[in-house]
């Protein structure tokens, strides 16, 4: 089976490298198109041996004919799109190719946003038309999938496909650590606290500086960008450790980063698929959270992962008394890392190619 992968864009973010895992390990030929300038992503995929096409950036139309005669010519049989842009235009061009298989995975859909814009009637009226021209889409949450079902989408085209990880990519490497902490100045025997996330409102990061205030001789990295970047920084400022917080902005990949830090906690609360806290898990990170599905779903099941603490959202306390229990531990540890955690193989990359495979058998078969 030949098989087209269509993405908005191969830059930062989470979307990108789980695509990056995925058409590694699906035992099908697999190409993938962007619809915007190949980025860091684009190019680990070419490196593992995946063809990766590029449609010029233009018009909605033009793009679509652009897509169907690439889907022509290559004689695919079926059609994966990912992040809104992709979705609407592919889903439009396999129609018109004459490919019937066409499989969309939904990332992010909130009451405020759809795959990143914001969530206007037009904008979800367009995703709904052309997702009837698709035979089944993947939610990497249940949130995301009950929020399609809101929208009208029927059950049984939705499938929840967790988002997934390779553990060995984020194993700890001390000569990281090191180059990473001289780079943002901060001295080799400080413990740090760190967190991976969009800087936006709503995401608790404004309650992590103020736990972190609360915390003695420790500092706070944060790890990507958003639009209450200016907001937090001045709050840093406020609660008096502005010399004590480091903004890294975005990086392609976090495992340098989450070398650099001794203790990870994730604040945001439900709808977050809880990759951020899988990541550190591998990295051999203590991890404190609010919410992470994968997590919850180990300690419903008595199977909770070591070095893992759920915060309170009823307790405002609970996250700086979580922190200064996990660096007092890390101290006594005299600095040395846990060992690399997963939360099974539902949340591997192996995992996360058979789920879809099964997705695509399923639709070919039919």
């Amino acid at each position: 089976m030949r098989v087209l992968h269509v993405i908005s864009a191969t830059g930062h973010g989470g979307a990108e490298h789980q695509l990056r895992l995925l058409v590694h390990r699906l035992p099908y030929d697999c190409d993938v198109v962007t619809l915007s300038r190949p980025g860091a992503a684009a190019a680990a995929m070419r490196a593992d041996g995946t063809t990766v096409h590029e449609v010029a950036a233009g018009g909605a139309a033009a793009t679509v004919v652009r897509l169907r005669r690439l889907i022509r010519r290559g004689r695919f049989d079926l059609v994966h799109t990912h992040l809104y842009r992709a979705c609407v235009q592919g889903r439009f061009a396999a129609r018109l190719a004459g490919v019937q298989p066409v499989v969309a995975t939904a990332h992010h859909l909130s009451e405020q946003s759809v795959e990143g814009r914001p969530a206007t009637a037009a904008v979800r009226a367009l995703y709904l038309a052309g997702e009837r021209l698709g035979q089944a889409t993947i939610a990497v949450t249940p949130a995301v999938a009950e929020r399609l079902r809101s929208w009208g989408v029927p059950g049984t085209r939705i499938t929840v496909i967790p988002k997934a990880l390779e553990v060995a990519e984020f194993r700890f490497d001390p000569a990281l650590r090191a180059a990473v902490r001289e780079r943002l100045g901060i001295a080799p025997g400080t413990p740090v606290v760190g967190a991976v996330g969009r800087l936006a409102h709503g995401e608790g990061i404004d309650r992590l500086i103020r736990a972190v205030a609360e915390v003695p001789g420790a500092s706070l990295l944060l790890v990507g960008d958003g639009p209450a970047r200016v907001a937090l920084e001045r709050l840093a400022v406020i609660e008096g450790v502005a010399d004590r917080v480091r903004f890294a902005g975005s990086v392609d990949h976090v495992r340098a980063m989450l070398c650099a830090m001794d203790v990870f906690a994730s604040p945001a609360g439900p709808g977050t698929s809880g990759l951020v806290v899988l990541e550190a898990l591998a990295a051999g990170l203590p991890a404190l959270y609010a919410a992470c599905p994968p997590l919850e779903e180990l300690a419903a099941a008595r199977a909770a992962v070591e070095g893992t603490h759920r915060l309170s959202p009823r307790d405002p306390e609970s996250l700086p008394r979580a922190l200064r229990t996990e660096l007092l531990s890390h101290q006594e540890r005299h600095g040395a890392r846990l060992p690399a955690r997963s939360a099974g193989a539902r949340y591997s990359a192996a995992g996360m190619a058979a789920a879809v495979a099964r997705v695509y058998e399923r639709l070919a078969g039919g």
